[in-house]
């Protein structure tokens, strides 16, 4: 029996505006967490208050970028919609099989993937709404200052969840570099170019 011989074919799947948003995004992500964790690491210096404020500004440059990512997610192409991440039969399917690390089979956002992505939007939503409440109590400012400004006994009901979400959001960025990889070693798929180039790589037999 001749075996198949195995090709990569690709597509321009993911354009200019989204890649520049996912870098954005991704930058602004990184340095939310290296600012809060090295402030907290240095507590009580003037150089961890500066962190702080550099932490509010990061997260100023996140919530822009979510908007401009939901903006783009309901205008956007067909394979930065929002709604090409809605894939509830593949998991359901993965509920049932308990098969959580399949192949990719078709271009755009892979469906177990997207329910990750979907669950990461709506974690930094909360982080972003709780961070601003947040800089108005400990630094009275931003556009909740007015009605939060300096409030310290409603500290710790906004500093609770952002902090245990901010764990999830450290697990997410393990777990997706590592997908990343494990999608190149073992399924031979080059992914983590996908949001350099745009194009997305999938095997086929000739």
């Amino acid at each position: 029996m001749v075996m198949a011989r195995m090709l990569l074919s690709r597509e321009k799947v993911f354009d200019p505006i989204l890649r520049s948003i996912h870098a954005w995004n991704g930058l602004a992500i990184l340095l939310l967490i290296l600012s809060a964790q090295i402030a907290a690491w240095i507590e009580f210096t003037p150089e961890a208050t500066a962190l702080w404020r550099f932490h509010v500004w990061a997260g100023y440059a996140l919530v822009l970028g979510l908007v401009a990512r939901l903006s783009w997610g309901l205008n956007g192409p067909a394979y930065a919609r929002l709604g090409d991440m809605w894939h509830w039969r593949a998991w359901w399917q993965a509920l049932r099989t308990r098969h959580w690390f399949a192949e990719p089979a078709s271009y755009g956002h892979q469906p177990l993937a997207s329910a990750a992505y979907l669950a990461l939007y709506l974690i930094v939503l909360i982080m972003a709404a709780t961070g601003l409440a947040l800089a108005a109590i400990d630094q009275g400012r931003g556009p909740l200052v007015a009605w939060l400004g300096h409030d310290l006994p409603l500290k710790a009901v906004f500093r609770s969840p952002h902090d245990v979400l901010e764990e999830f959001v450290l697990g997410f960025v393990v777990l997706h570099l590592a997908a990343l990889i494990l999608h190149e070693v073992r399924h031979g798929l080059p992914m983590a170019q996908a949001m350099v180039s745009g194009y997305q790589y999938r095997k086929e037999k000739e």
